[in-house]
């Protein structure tokens, strides 16, 4: 396996992992800012980046059964959210393929 790169945003605002600041989304693109996490509020997105993603597994969420995948930072290796793989519950399918990032794992980058 070669090197791998950090991708750097360019927007006036960006989050970043809380514990090292490496980017990982543009605040224009989430999706809704109506989900909650283990740390309180999140947000979706369609794409993030330099994440790392951990091997799927099947947990009830409030809003039903889904098969999820941890998401990680590729600097730190911090869990900074998930990815939804699968969702059982068919008014749940939008969410498949999209990402959770928790806003307390989160911070501003300049």
């Amino acid at each position: 396996m070669g090197l791998t790169y950090n991708v750097y945003l360019n927007s006036d605002r960006i989050f970043g992992c809380k514990h090292c600041k490496t980017h990982l989304a543009n605040h224009d693109a989430i999706i809704s800012r109506h989900f909650r996490g283990q740390h309180g509020k999140a947000y979706l997105f369609n794409s993030v980046v330099n994440i790392t993603q951990a091997e799927p597994s099947e947990r009830s969420m409030t809003t039903g059964k889904h098969i999820v995948r941890d998401i990680n930072c590729r600097q730190c290796k911090e869990t900074v959210g998930w990815k939804y793989d699968k969702a059982y519950e068919e008014t749940e399918k939008y969410k498949e393929g999209k990402f959770i990032l928790e806003a307390e794992l989160l911070c501003a980058v300049n």
